[in-house]
């Protein structure tokens, strides 16, 4: 059971959505440590929904009703965050201390927290596999295998873009910092427009 929540964290983890860009633009402004810091928040979300998914339908359900806000105010966060870094790829102080380091990992967590479609991905893979038949200790195998797949993801990804870093010019930096910055944006402000619709 390990090895199959493993596979399932990274693969949860791996597509490059807002969260991918958020941790990619905090690893160019403020270093690898802090990609993977805000990484491992959203592996602490996955193996959380995990735990929910498989701790019975009715408490699945009572977030699968509030979706729809927490859409709405994940998205509203998202441009935040978006607006947060574009004027801060400006600036040219930068800060990496333990309370810049909390900061990411906690806005990361609410961030993937406040995602629908976490919680809609984790009860069609517990479908697929019928995994809430497991006994104890191979749902906490399993839910220790979510988490370091995730994790192991966000370590790579931080480590790719760490070393992308250093081969760039500073003037490239930026732009993919203000890029990224917009997308994020974009994702927020798409959010919010779908709540509306």
């Amino acid at each position: 059971m390990f090895a199959t929540g493993f596979g399932i964290g990274f693969a949860l983890a791996a597509p490059v959505g807002p969260i991918g860009l958020l941790c990619m633009q905090r690893t160019l402004r403020h270093g690898r440590i802090s990609g993977i810091v805000s990484g491992l928040g959203a592996a602490t979300v996955d193996f959380t929904y995990g735990l929910i998914a498989l701790s019975g339908f009715s408490l699945v359900q009572s977030l699968i009703t509030q979706a729809h806000l927490m859409q709405l105010i994940g998205s509203l966060f998202l441009c935040y965050i978006g607006w947060s870094m574009f004027q801060a790829s400006s600036n040219a102080s930068i800060s990496d201390t333990a309370s810049s380091r909390l900061s990411s990992y906690l806005s990361v967590l609410l961030l993937t927290f406040l995602n629908p479609m976490t919680i809609t991905l984790f009860l069609a893979l517990f479908a697929r596999f019928e995994l809430t038949m497991m006994n104890g200790q191979d749902a906490f195998l399993f839910l220790i295998g979510i988490f370091l797949g995730s994790a192991a993801w966000w370590v790579i990804l931080a480590n790719i873009t760490h070393l992308l870093k250093h081969q760039l010019a500073t003037p490239t930096l930026r732009i993919i910092q203000w890029t990224s910055a917009s997308l994020i944006i974009g994702f927020g402000a798409f959010g919010v427009i779908q709540f509306f619709l």
